[in-house]
């Protein structure tokens, strides 16, 4: 019997995992959820290393090695997190050998620190590219002003890059460009295009509750009604300008060279509101050629309930104009509430990364008092 994993698969879904632990790769469950989960690749963030390392012992050699190197802070957490995600990208370099590298992809972000500074960034994406050292890593960019001109310059220079932190259409269409161009660039300088894979993070549940808060304080039938369903939309139109802007004359260019298009990927799909199907954001945003990435309990009730009935986006385009258009009218500033989702996404990130620093920085110094 086809499980709605294998049905998302079958539908062009790839599915991601949006996590990643030394206990996940120890343990042989990241292994798992390959072979009976349909997981084909795995995104990473400040939160989840955060999460991954603060939880208990399994970082403990590592960290008694670096104590012992006299590494700092950074040194260290620079060590433990690129050790994670090339071991990851050996454990799924099966799967981007059979997909042509187009999954089988493991993210790595570069310093939330860096999201407003351009050439800190492109330094930062090239370490990380060049310690990693795998060819199926994925350096993680955020989508800010700043980020864009760095998108560039690391595709030119041959690197995949998954774009992060995409909430407006506006923004999106910015980074297209911004893919366009790098491979332009990429070219000019002898790059195979055939081997630069890139994807495009655009977050769905984080918009809804942004959106569902000022549609409570609203309070009338008509915004209980809209409730749910901005994040929906949103990625839907996101598709849409996907369609748009890789069926062009310029993109016609690229692809004749050999360049594969930026894929759309749908991040933030564990839904926040309990009062919501739980696999929400997963079966209303089917369509060829994306990518889910989906945390733990999000894929696990896909697995168990999830109702995949082929392509959700295609078709949608008016109506989801439609309920975008309701929210402004009834005075919901959409670029409001994308500048402030980005925003307050990357201040998450950086917290998560001082956090992590911090909890570092003591477990080096309690390493070097018991060596």
């Amino acid at each position: 019997m086809t499980t709605p994993t294998q049905a998302l698969s079958d539908a062009g879904v790839s599915i991601w995992l949006d996590d990643l632990s030394r206990e996940r790769l120890s343990s042989g469950g990241l292994r798992k959820l390959i072979e009976e989960k349909n997981v084909v690749g795995v995104t990473t963030n400040p939160s989840i290393f955060h999460a991954a390392i603060t939880a208990g012992s399994d970082y403990d050699a590592v960290i008694a090695e670096e104590a012992a190197k006299g590494a700092t802070v950074e040194e260290a957490v620079f060590e433990i997190t690129t050790r994670d995600v090339a071991d990851a990208c050996d454990l799924f370099a099966p799967v981007a050998a059979a997909s042509k590298g187009v999954d089988g992809r493991v993210s790595i972000e570069v310093d939330p620190r860096l999201a407003w500074d351009t050439e800190g960034t492109i330094a930062e994406a090239k370490h990380l590219y060049k310690k990693v050292d795998k060819d199926n890593v994925h350096i993680k960019i955020p989508a800010t002003l700043e980020g864009l001109a760095a998108i560039t310059a690391t595709l030119a220079e041959g690197i995949s890059v998954n774009v992060t932190l995409i909430f407006s259409l506006e923004r999106y269409r910015a980074v297209i460009n911004a893919f366009q161009t790098g491979l332009e660039l990429a070219k000019e300088n002898g790059h195979d295009l055939s081997t630069i894979h890139s994807v495009a993070s655009f977050f769905v549940s984080r918009v809804d509750t942004e959106i569902d808060k000022r549609l409570d304080a609203i309070g009338t039938l008509q915004a209980a009604s809209l409730k749910g369903m901005a994040g929906i939309a949103n990625a839907r139109l996101a598709y849409q300008v996907y369609e748009e802007l890789f069926s062009t004359g310029r993109w016609a260019v690229l692809a004749e060279a050999g360049a594969l298009p930026q894929r759309p990927l749908w991040a933030s799909t564990g839904v926040k509101d309990p009062a919501y199907p739980d696999t929400l954001n997963v079966t209303e945003l089917v369509a060829a050629g994306v990518v889910n990435t989906m945390p733990e309990r999000t894929l696990d009730a896909t697995f168990d309930h999830g109702v995949v009935t082929g392509d959700t986006v295609s078709g949608t385009y008016e109506e989801a104009n439609s309920v975008l258009n309701a929210l402004e009218g009834l005075g919901i500033s959409y670029n409001d509430v994308v500048a402030i989702l980005e925003s307050e996404g990357l201040d998450k990130f950086v917290a998560s990364w001082k956090e992590l620093l911090a909890d570092v920085e003591g477990a080096l110094a309690t390493a070097k008092k018991g060596s």
